[in-house]
Formats: structure tokens, C-alpha cells, sequence
């Protein structure tokens, strides 16, 4: 039994080390970077009016 829980904790150890290193691509990322029109839609800014 105790050899099984250190097996666990051996693994969890070495897959957070490993998730840490490696991220997920910037295509997954949620909030985009430059705001186009299709996205100052969701904020609520008319992309037809002109800026200032």
C-alpha cells in the first residue's frame, strides 16, 4: 500500500512538472489581442462610427 502512494505522488509530482513547462498554444487563449470588428461587437462598440 505504501508503495502505491508513493508511485501517486511520484506521477502527480512529474505531471505538474511537466504541465508547468509545456503551455497551451496563443489559439486557445480566450480575450483576443487586437480588437477587430467582429469583436468590438462584444464589447458593445459600434464598429460603423467613427473614431475620434
Amino acid at each position: 500500500m505504501f508503495k502505491i502512494l508513493i508511485s501517486l505522488l511520484v506521477v502527480a509530482v512529474i505531471a505538474i512538472a511537466l504541465s508547468r513547462k509545456m503551455r497551451l498554444s496563443s489559439k486557445y487563449e480566450r480575450t483576443p489581442r487586437v480588437l477587430n470588428e467582429w469583436n468590438s461587437l462584444d464589447k458593445g462598440i459600434d464598429p460603423t462610427e467613427e473614431s475620434q
